[in-house]
Order: C-alpha cells, then sequence, then structure tokens
C-alpha cells in the first residue's frame, strides 16, 4: 500500500511541475504581452514582472526536487534519515525564499503604484500558501530529527 501510495504522490508532484512549467513556458509570456497592449501605461512592468515570477519558480522545483527526494527515502523505508531531515530542510528554505520574493515583488509594485487588488490578492495567497508550507515543514523536521535521535538511543541500548 505505501509503494502505491509514494507512487501516486510521485505522479502528482510530476504533474504539478509539468503544468508550471508550461504556464511559465507558454501562457505567462502570453498574457504579459497581452497585458502590455490593453494598457501601455504599465508595459514597462512587463519584463520586471515576468523575471520576478520566473526567479520564484525556481525555489519551486528545487523545493520538488526535495519532495521527490523525501519520497524515495519514505519508499525505501529510510524516512527518518539524516536525508530525510535535510530534504524537509530544503523545502522549508525554498518556501520561505518564495515569501520573501513575493514579498519583495509586491513591495516592488505598490512603489510602482500598480498593485492591482486581484494581483494583490494571488500574491497574498501566495504568501500564505509559502508560509504555512514552510511552518509544516518545519515542524515534520523537527519531529524527524527528534524520532532520529530516539531510534538512534534504541539503536545503542539494544
Amino acid at each position: 500500500m505505501r509503494g502505491r501510495t509514494t507512487t501516486l504522490l510521485k505522479l502528482i508532484v510530476y504533474l504539478i511541475g509539468f503544468i508550471v512549467l508550461m504556464l511559465c513556458v507558454f501562457w505567462l509570456p502570453n498574457m504579459a504581452q497581452k497585458a502590455a497592449l490593453i494598457d501601455p501605461s504599465y508595459a514597462y512592468l512587463k519584463y520586471p514582472v515576468l523575471i520576478g515570477i520566473y526567479l520564484t519558480v525556481l525555489p519551486f522545483f528545487f523545493a520538488l526536487f526535495h519532495s521527490l527526494k523525501l519520497l524515495s527515502y519514505i519508499n525505501h523505508k529510510n524516512a527518518f534519515s539524516e536525508l530525510a531531515v535535510t530534504s524537509l530542510k530544503g523545502v522549508k528554505y525554498c518556501a520561505i525564499l518564495i515569501c520573501l520574493l513575493y514579498l519583495v515583488g509586491m513591495v516592488f509594485l505598490v512603489t510602482q503604484e500598480a498593485l492591482h487588488p486581484g494581483i494583490a490578492l494571488i500574491g497574498l495567497a501566495i504568501l500564505f500558501a509559502s508560509f504555512s508550507i514552510s511552518l509544516f515543514a518545519a515542524v515534520l523536521q523537527e519531529l524527524f530529527t527528534r524520532a532520529l535521535e530516539i531510534k538512534s538511543e534504541n539503536d545503542l541500548t539494544v
């Protein structure tokens, strides 16, 4: 049962990565071009916003990579190991970096007087999701670290 569950989770992670990659390659540049054509007064923001979004995609894919590594450790019955703790730490730091990048981007848009309420809501949702993921990863990291300590103590007593 565990093997099927982790395989399904891996497929979901790959699907999420594929969808985000396709959105970044095909949909996002077209939407930026259309937005620049609709309102030429904000056309100068096209490339800074695209660069900012592409910068946040890098830690996102790095977090997906760490998630896949963690699922592999779980699948190979090596969940409570130092490698799993390291993977969770990577996910946590990537989520924090995404929060910081979106926060900087939103401040930049406020200084340019271009933060539309819809964009602000999307940015706040991404900030909330990233912050929640970082907290969840931090809690799991601490839990795995304590389980690893207990495991090593039990190995020493036997």
